[in-house]
């Protein structure tokens, strides 16, 4: 049987507990994912496939269910250790004939919204060089972003960031950014 996921969502999520696993597990109940049996999967959207509210995808889901999400993830124990789980997607213009790309970065020390726009463009570049767009990876995101946009091949980047702060106490905090495929 070949899964081909139809519908896409993104969620986030973060926890804190004295034991590593468990301030996992908080972060997925945070993301709304905590029900479901993830396999983690490589990056690539899906032609067609819909990008969909968290609200709607969430409620999709069913308790116990094998679920495909690329996930990025991290942890600490470190007191005030800054640290960021990011996935950035890039979606062509043509949805129904190409594949877009998604990117997962987890990183520490880096704040949240430079985490998530190293993830888009991480997205980015993987989709410009399938679709032959040049690019110059010296050149700041801004202006590559431009370049991509003008292209009039690549329709959209975002990007969904998580970041946290380690627990003051070194209690293990975790921190996840998922993209959920759905039927």
């Amino acid at each position: 049987m070949v899964f081909v996921p139809k519908k896409l969502f993104f969620t986030k999520g973060v926890g804190v507990h004295k034991d590593k696993l468990a301030s996992f597990e908080l972060a997925l109940r945070d993301a709304g994912i905590e029900k479901c049996n993830l396999v983690m999967v490589s990056s690539i959207l899906p032609s067609g496939c819909e990008i969909i509210p968290k609200a709607q995808g969430i409620a999709l889901l069913k308790p116990g269910e094998i679920t495909f999400c690329v996930m990025a993830r991290n942890d600490t124990n470190e007191a005030n250790r800054l640290m960021s789980a990011a996935i950035g997607v890039a979606v062509p213009t043509d949805r129904e004939k190409n594949y877009g790309y998604l990117s997962e970065h987890h990183t520490f020390g880096e704040k949240g919204e430079i985490a998530g726009e190293y993830a888009e463009d991480l997205a980015a570049t993987m989709l410009a060089t399938t679709l032959g767009i040049p690019f110059d990876p010296e050149t700041a995101w801004d202006e590559r972003e431009q370049i991509y946009k003008a292209s009039q091949l690549i329709f959209k980047t975002t990007h969904t960031v998580q970041s946290a702060e380690g627990d003051k106490r070194g209690l293990w905090t975790s921190v996840v950014a998922a993209a959920v495929f759905l039927e």
